[in-house]
């Protein structure tokens, strides 16, 4: 069980943006450990009407006089000074803590915590250790930043020591945390709005670090070469993987894909066969995070057919190349990814598949992202047949970088091919339902509204039927 001295002075605790990915998963389990929780958040949504379904009290607008009795108030970064909410609890002197500050908190109850860090690939491999633990029936608490279907959410209330969770680099989030086990997927030039530069990024992947204890565990990418001298900024334990650097000590060889690009490998561990594992989710970025997933489960004693099975039996979180179904005889997929690593790597699994044609409508997320990533964009753009560009989904910024999507697709020009921007989404809808034949296959990508199109292809389709 968890240890929850430190948070146990507080009773009744209110959480403003209670219906965040986090937020969610944080709210049920104080519950589950016998706080009194309730909360409030700006929209009704499937996490608040869940919360509310398992005994939380939420009320959807702002009220400041529900902070009046409690003994905390949490609050997503979200979340304006000028919040109602937040500003009668300053009046009152009742104590506000930020989520992350909090979150930290709870990972110090746990004697196990462990924290999947990366620019690319948390969601896909929180998931994948969170399968291997619970098919090793150790029970563990979880919390991830993307619906999986056999935990049925985003968030897993257990009763043992362990606790797996995404560890956010964005605004040094993860810094907040203290981990026993640390795995480092790679770290690109994301975020810069933040960080501004590469060496930022990699300076707050060395305080990260730092904070293992010396009897801790660090998982990271051998053929990353930003990862590859984080080991000499601990104590703990290192253990690395990669497909490329013949050094690491989980190495994957003799790679075949199924038609659906499904990938089977062969694991080494330290040049000895360990087990040859089949995935359910496809390209070979995957079997990268397979590879960080068994050798984090490996050290903590999980049988190997256990992990096997595990990995076998996940196909994949929600927005994560997730397929939808079809529309006019192709199939749709949906995936969330928003930097251009990302992109190159789900055009690259797409390319393992069998189809005709295929067809990528991609959002941008936010300004200064598509600002400073304008001409990688436009080149991972160009590994589909066919590229529609819509509007850029602002999330928390306005537009000080005079940027547009047309920029996206001029740059497309430039390097010599035919791409189009749509701004709406029902104009894209009809344009698709012209051109797409029986045979292509559709892709909506990016982190916004853009997953709404892929929907609605696909309804269109089940309503005709």
């Amino acid at each position: 069980m968890a240890n929850i001295q430190e948070l146990k002075q507080y009773k009744n605790i209110h959480m403003i943006g209670i219906g965040g990915t986090s937020m969610s998963g944080i709210a049920e389990i104080l519950k589950n450990w016998g706080f009194h929780v309730e909360g409030s958040d700006t929209n009704r949504s499937e996490a608040t009407d869940r919360l509310i379904e398992s005994g939380i009290n939420v009320t959807i607008g702002h009220n400041p006089e529900s902070v009046k009795n409690c003994d905390l108030v949490v609050y997503s970064a979200a979340v304006s000074a000028n919040d109602p909410e937040l500003r009668k609890a300053n009046e009152l002197h009742i104590p506000t803590v930020e989520r992350k500050v909090f979150l930290g908190a709870i990972t110090r109850a746990f004697r196990n915590t462990i924290c999947v860090s990366g620019t690319h690939g948390k969601s896909t491999t929180t998931s994948m250790v969170s399968m291997c633990f619970l098919e090793s029936k150790l029970d563990p608490t979880i919390q991830l930043g993307a619906v999986l279907d056999p935990i049925e959410g985003n968030y897993r209330v257990g009763n043992s020591e362990y606790f797996i969770l995404e560890a956010c680099e964005y605004s040094e989030s993860f810094l907040q945390f203290s981990p026993k086990a640390e795995i480092i997927l790679n770290i690109d030039n994301d975020h810069l709005d933040y960080y501004k530069t590469i060496d930022n990024i990699k300076e707050a992947f060395k305080k990260y670090i730092k904070l293992l204890p010396d009897d801790g565990i660090l998982v990271y990418n051998a053929d990353d070469p930003y990862c590859l001298h984080m080991s000499q900024f601990t104590k703990a334990k290192s253990i690395t993987f990669g497909i490329k650097n013949s050094n690491a000590n989980f190495m994957a060889k003799n790679i075949v894909f199924d038609k659906n690009g499904y990938p089977s490998f062969d694991v080494y561990h330290n040049n000895v066969f360990y087990k040859t594992i089949k995935l359910s989710v496809p390209g070979k970025h995957n079997i990268m995070n397979a590879l960080s997933c068994i050798a984090l489960c490996n050290e903590f004693g999980l049988d190997k057919t256990d992990i096997k099975n595990a990995l076998l039996k996940y196909t994949g979180a929600e927005r994560r190349f997730q397929y939808l179904g079809e529309f006019n005889g192709a199939k749709v997929y949906d995936d969330y990814g928003h930097h251009p690593t990302e992109i190159t790597a789900v055009a690259e699994a797409m390319k393992k598949k069998q189809y005709n044609h295929s067809w990528v409508v991609f959002q941008p997320h936010t300004y200064s992202r598509t600002k400073t990533l304008l001409d990688d964009f436009a080149k991972c753009l160009i590994n589909f047949d066919n590229i529609i560009v819509t509007d850029i989904y602002a999330a928390r910024e306005s537009n000080t970088y005079g940027v547009s999507s047309k920029d996206i697709v001029n740059k497309i020009e430039e390097l010599g091919r035919k791409s189009y921007y749509i701004s709406n989404f029902d104009d894209i809808i009809e344009f698709l339902s012209r051109n797409v034949q029986p045979g292509d296959i559709i892709l909506t990508q990016g982190a916004g509204t853009v997953t709404q199109i892929g929907h609605k292809l696909v309804k269109t389709t089940n309503h005709l039927q």
